[in-house]
């Protein structure tokens, strides 16, 4: 079975830290005996400047057969002044939805050599290791109606909240498959006491989860998550939640572990033909275009996507072990990026380096 990727580097420091991760594929090919048919191609404004699109009809057709899309990063205030149809954001939405891209994967976990660096006390986040699944393809970033318009003389913005039994049962089963696998204890979020869509969601994980009894069900309103996500944040293990309450939730969490440098996350779809689910990885972090070309930018995050890569399409777990260990070994050698200098300053290492020092520590794990 071929091992077929798609790469959107996109905008920003998209490129920089996915030509790290171009680095780490070939030494997979090179080391392990694991190569990779790698196309690339544009996405966001790098799409728009030369299509007028954010995402051409050819680069959508070119995702839906791939094993996985590996993108880095869209946007840019270049952009700010487009059309809303027509902005960087629109190609990413739209590989999620044509894509049916349904459960984003947002693992926060904190590496012990990092536990000093979260805004919250060490023994909080020493050791955390918690999964959001995130709804991805529904709820109020999709619903109609949509759009501002007159009424009263008044400018009205719409935007509705709406979701379908299926879309939550789906999102619950691949939540309640990754429990089963992990702490076996998933915490379902929502607001339940002010939405109505908040019941339905409440109504049918609860149902879902008479097929999977072994994982420990408990249920909490978002905003009670988020604050349980500061207070103490190793309660949880896995949590579902809604598009909006997940896009919220998961930042909260990426910023436990001190950088959003540091977070990968995986978007799964249904099975294809060959049994691997339609897949896209991509770091948490935006293209942060202050610095952009400076050799500044963290390219672990994007690393560890593709380790997600590694075990979610391509069913290479100890591959992914080894990656994700390469980079723990880093770190706790105290290689840092700029973004992961502490207090006590230092001398920071760049994206090439970064990307030199983890090439080195795979090489170690041979």
């Amino acid at each position: 079975m071929t091992n077929s990727l798609l790469i959107l580097a996109g905008d920003g420091i998209g490129p920089e830290v996915m030509d790290e991760v171009k680095r780490v594929i070939g030494w997979f090919g090179d080391k392990r005996d694991l190569p990779f048919d790698v196309s690339e191609d544009l996405v966001g404004g790098a799409a728009y400047d030369k299509h007028g699109t954010p995402l051409h009809d050819d680069t959508m057709a070119k995702a839906q057969e791939v094993d996985a899309v590996l993108l880095g990063a869209v946007g840019g205030p270049k952009y700010d002044d487009l059309d809303f149809s027509v902005k960087p954001e629109r190609g990413l939405l739209r590989l999620r939805k044509e894509m049916d891209l349904f459960a984003n994967l947002r693992p926060a976990q904190c590496f012990d050599a990092l536990a000093d660096f979260s805004s919250l006390k060490t023994e909080i986040v020493s050791g955390l290791d918690i999964m959001i699944v995130r709804e991805l393809t529904s709820g109020v970033y999709f619903g109609e109606p949509r759009g501002i318009h007159m009424e009263d003389n008044m400018r009205v913005g719409v935007n509705t909240q709406r979701y379908t039994e299926a879309e939550i049962e789906r999102g619950a089963r691949a939540a309640f498959d990754l429990a089963m696998k992990r702490g076996k204890k998933l915490c379902s979020m929502e607001k339940a006491n002010v939405m109505e869509s908040g019941v339905l969601w409440r109504d049918v994980v609860t149902e879902v989860h008479q097929d999977y009894p072994e994982v420990e069900l408990s249920h909490m309103y978002a905003d009670n998550g988020a604050m349980q996500l500061v207070r103490a944040p190793k309660q949880f293990d896995v949590i579902y939640t809604d598009n909006l309450f997940g896009d919220i939730l998961s930042d909260c969490a990426a910023m436990l572990t001190g950088s959003l440098g540091m977070l990968p996350s995986a978007s799964l779809g249904s099975p294809m033909a060959n049994g691997r689910p339609k897949a896209m990885y991509e770091p948490v972090h935006g293209s942060a275009p202050d610095i952009t070309g400076q050799g500044k930018a963290n390219p672990i995050a994007c690393i560890l996507s593709f380790a997600m890569a590694l075990r979610y399409s391509f069913d290479k777990g100890a591959e992914a072990d080894r990656l994700e260990g390469a980079i723990e070994t880093v770190l706790a050698d105290g290689a840092r990026t700029a973004d992961l200098m502490g207090p006590d300053g230092g001398t920071p290492i760049s994206t090439t380096q970064m990307g030199d020092a983890i090439l080195a520590a795979l090489d170690a794990s041979l």
